[in-house]
């Protein structure tokens, strides 16, 4: 995976988040503060202006100011989350143009733990993780027995659609929806949601390529 490819990820990203805005929106209305996808979007937004800056960069310099950007233009608590993850995930790119399988795994997991830290949160507390962290065991799992990576990715967002539908069945311990208690039964988490398109969309693009 190249540079190339990275933005052409980044802009589809952008776009998709875009396109589930209200739906997000809707989502959070139910559990949240009712704003991550028109914060998300507005910073997704702000990330597709800044691409053409990003395009003579390595990986790790395209990963880092896309966080660096997410941080700065969405609030509530889903922009330094995802910034967070894009900077670690860029921390482990650092001064790379192209990436092998396990190295794309390896800044996954970094996101991941990124998130883990910020939120200081962990999988099982209906938040983001209960998507990203199985599609990373799934993808690892795909890779370690050999399979391709987009092969490996699919086996990962099927895990990470099965996360989000578990999400309806515990009890949020984190965030505003927290507040809430039993009443967020049944009500699917927006970050584990957002987190699935964009990992669809990744599938989308290396499909294609």
């Amino acid at each position: 995976m190249d540079t190339k490819k990275i933005l052409a990820i980044i802009a589809a990203i952008a776009k998709k988040i875009e396109a589930e805005k209200d739906f997000l929106t809707q989502l959070d209305n139910e559990i949240g503060d009712g704003d991550h996808g028109i914060n998300l979007a507005r910073g997704f937004k702000s990330v597709e202006e800044k691409l053409s800056t990003f395009a003579d960069k390595d990986i790790g310099a395209i990963l880092k100011g896309v966080g660096t950007q997410l941080v700065s233009t969405v609030g509530g608590a889903s922009g330094p989350l995802y910034g967070t993850a894009f900077m670690k995930a860029g921390n482990v790119c650092k001064g790379k143009t192209e990436l092998t399988d396990a190295e794309f795994a390896a800044a996954l997991e970094a996101a991941i733990n990124g998130v883990k830290m910020r939120g200081k949160a962990v999988e099982g507390e209906k938040t983001m993780l209960d998507a990203l962290c199985p599609a990373y065991k799934a993808l690892k799992d795909g890779l370690d027995a050999g399979k391709n990576l987009v092969d490996a990715l699919s086996d990962g967002v099927d895990a990470a659609a099965n996360g989000v539908e578990y999400t309806k069945t515990i009890i949020a311990t984190k965030g505003r929806a927290s507040y809430l208690k039993e009443r967020s039964l049944g009500h699917q988490d927006p970050g584990a949601t957002s987190s699935l398109f964009m990992l669809q969309t990744m599938l989308e693009v290396l499909r294609e390529a």
